[in-house]
């Protein structure tokens, strides 16, 4: 799985959304979660590794990790670096 594919097939809950925000202690709307994900999973520099059923994608430019589940690509969380 490369991070187009991922960046293709990811879907969002509403939960995730509050989610994000909560870990990152800030406060973006839907279209600026959405919009951060997708350039971490463009950015060149990211790195992507698959342990268990999630896939945990790194970007050091942004200090981010997202957490896919591997089977329906939901984006389960985001941490901070």
């Amino acid at each position: 799985m490369d991070l187009a594919q991922i960046s293709q097939r990811v879907s969002y809950t509403e939960l995730v959304y509050q989610r994000v925000n909560k870990k990152l202690n800030i406060e973006l709307s839907k279209p600026a979660i959405e919009a951060l994900v997708q350039a971490v999973l463009s950015d060149a520099t990211t790195t992507i590794e698959r342990r268990g059923k999630n896939y945990y994608v790194s970007s050091v430019t942004r200090q981010v990790q997202l957490v896919v589940n591997a089977g329906n690509f939901r984006l389960i969380t985001v941490n901070k670096l």
